[in-house]
Order: structure tokens, then C-alpha cells, then sequence
């Protein structure tokens, strides 16, 4: 593996991650497609990470897009500093603040997120050969 590969492939792992989440969230909505989805994964786990890549790429996508409206949503702060980065902020100036619902939203993925480590982290003390 070359050192080109290797950020290449550290997203490509993102992708998968975020795609295994996403499909894994869906399942853990709806039992019986839990159960169906489990025993596809013992079969299929090649195509599934690639199925799931896809599924991270549309994510990080969708992510990238509800980030910048909400970027475009709040007030742009006009600096009277022509310096990119002033050296010394004003310590009146509020710091930007995330929105309830936001911040709700993300302890909500936080919380699944640690849900689902947990969960294979079981599946991987049942079974050594998971990896």
C-alpha cells in the first residue's frame, strides 16, 4: 500500500462507517427488517460495504448540504478588521451558539452511534472471527 492509498482509503472507510450507520439505524426501526438484514450481512458482507459506501457517500452529502443552510441561515458578522483572523476578538462579541434543536439532534446520533459500537462489540465477543 502506498502512502497515496492511504487517505483514499481511510475515506472510503469513512464512507463505509457512515453507510453502515445509516442502514443500521433503518434496521433497528423495523424488527423484521433487522432480522432479514443480519442474515444478509452474514452472507453478503462484500456487497454490503460497498452498498453501504454508497449510502455514505449520499449521507456525507446530505450532512455537507444541511450544514451549509444552516451556515447560510445565521447572521454573517462583519469584522471591522480588514485581517482575516483579527488578532484580538472583542470579548463583548456573543460566541455562536447551536441551535436546541441541532444539538438535540446530535446527542440523539451520538447516542446511536455508542449503541451500535455496543452492539458489535457483542457480536464480535460471540463471534472471534468478526472483524
Amino acid at each position: 500500500m502506498t502512502s497515496d492509498n492511504l487517505p483514499q482509503l481511510l475515506y472510503k472507510g469513512f464512507h463505509i462507517t457512515l453507510g453502515a450507520t445509516a442502514a443500521l439505524v433503518e434496521n433497528l426501526q423495523d424488527p423484521q427488517q433487522r432480522s432479514q438484514q443480519l442474515s444478509q450481512m452474514q452472507l453478503e458482507l462484500d456487497r454490503l460495504t460497498t452498498e453501504w459506501e454508497a449510502k455514505g457517500e449520499s449521507t456525507e452529502q446530505e450532512a455537507r448540504h444541511f450544514v451549509q443552510q444552516i451556515l447560510e441561515r445565521l447572521p454573517h458578522q462583519q469584522s471591522s478588521s480588514t485581517a482575516p483572523f483579527p488578532a484580538e476578538q472583542n470579548s463583548s462579541t456573543p460566541a455562536p451558539t447551536v441551535p436546541p434543536d441541532v444539538q438535540l439532534e446530535i446527542q440523539e446520533l451520538t447516542a446511536q452511534l455508542a449503541a451500535i459500537r455496543a452492539e458489535l462489540k457483542q457480536m464480535q465477543e460471540r463471534d472471534p472471527d468478526i472483524t
